[in-house]
């Protein structure tokens, strides 16, 4: 049995330490793959900030041949905006090396044929890529209440032509907002779309709510679950499949969230790898892979490394 499929069979819900194998052996295993999809704040960069040495592994998967993709849950930039960024911190990648859950909505409202307006909880990282495929929107922007309550909700008057909710990150967020989210999710035939449910950004002594808990408060009150667009759900899989006709068995997900990226993963068929540069490491990864229930297990990547940029030495 060759090594690649040995250790297919071997490290899948194992989490094992890729700094363990001999040289031959990584080398093996980044040729076992001909697609790589990866998750960036965490993994690639933190902020405005490029993690050390992955510039320079990103662009030689690229330069190898390998089919590279950004897939983040980040709903508050374009793609072109993440390409600005990502050119500016060194990584040598086009728009056609983005996906994000702000485009992943537009696309899906652009190919179910949506035509109306939508009400938008986010920012305009969301309203952009609506404007690119010609969508009305409304939403975007402060709305706190005015005076009372019940002042507040005697003045909202429906836009009839609203047809689908979208909710993101929104710094903005408020009681008003999920109320007019709620009143038109209560409209049947609305659509309602979330980019993502990461639950929060941790801080060293503070803690950001994530769009996950935005999206919570919006679906309790409208009591409808939404569909969601990004990790680890199932719609961002056949996007990936059909639309990029990536080969499952031959293609990495690279993450740092296990929840969110390795589970995605999973959910594909894909190869997983965490690194330790962000939300979870190695403990973890021993927490998970000794759970005796089959949907924690699902968490655990096949290899995991302590950054990126220690791929460097072997390609």
């Amino acid at each position: 049995m060759n090594f690649v499929r040995s250790l297919t069979k071997m490290s899948k819900y194992t989490g094992k330490n890729l700094a363990t194998l001999s040289e031959v052996e990584i080398k093996q295993w980044i040729d076992s793959f001909d697609t790589v999809l990866t998750d960036c704040d965490g993994v690639i960069w933190v902020d405005n900030n490029p993690l050390p040495g992955a510039p320079e592994v990103v662009n030689k998967f690229i330069e190898n041949g390998k089919k590279l993709f950004f897939v983040t849950n980040n709903s508050t930039k374009t793609r072109p905006e993440f390409v600005e960024k990502a050119v500016r911190l060194g990584f040598n990648v086009t728009i056609d090396n983005i996906i994000s859950t702000a485009y992943l909505a537009a696309q899906y409202l652009k190919n179910v044929g949506f035509s109306k307006t939508v009400y938008t909880i986010g920012s305009t990282g969301i309203t952009k890529e609506l404007d690119a495929v010609g969508i009305r929107h409304i939403g975007v922007g402060p709305d706190t209440l005015r005076d009372t309550l019940a002042d507040t909700v005697a003045d909202f008057i429906p836009d009839p032509d609203v047809g689908a909710v979208i909710v993101g990150f929104d710094e903005h967020f408020s009681f008003v907002k999920m109320m007019k989210a709620a009143s038109y999710l209560n409209l049947p035939g609305v659509i309602f779309l979330a980019t993502n449910t990461d639950e929060r950004f941790p801080m060293p002594d503070r803690v950001i709510p994530g769009t996950g808990a935005i999206v919570n408060a919006v679906l309790t009150s409208a009591e409808r679950k939404p569909i969601v667009m990004g990790k680890p759900n199932p719609h961002i899989c056949e996007i990936i499949r059909k639309q990029y006709n990536v080969d499952p068995a031959r293609t990495l997900m690279i993450g740092d969230r296990c929840n969110t990226d390795i589970l995605l993963g999973k959910n594909c068929d894909f190869q997983t790898l965490l690194v330790e540069t962000g939300i979870h490491k190695a403990t973890d990864i021993e927490q998970y892979a000794a759970s005796d229930d089959p949907e924690t297990k699902k968490l655990v990547p096949d290899v995991y490394l302590a950054k990126l940029g220690d791929l460097l030495p072997f390609m």
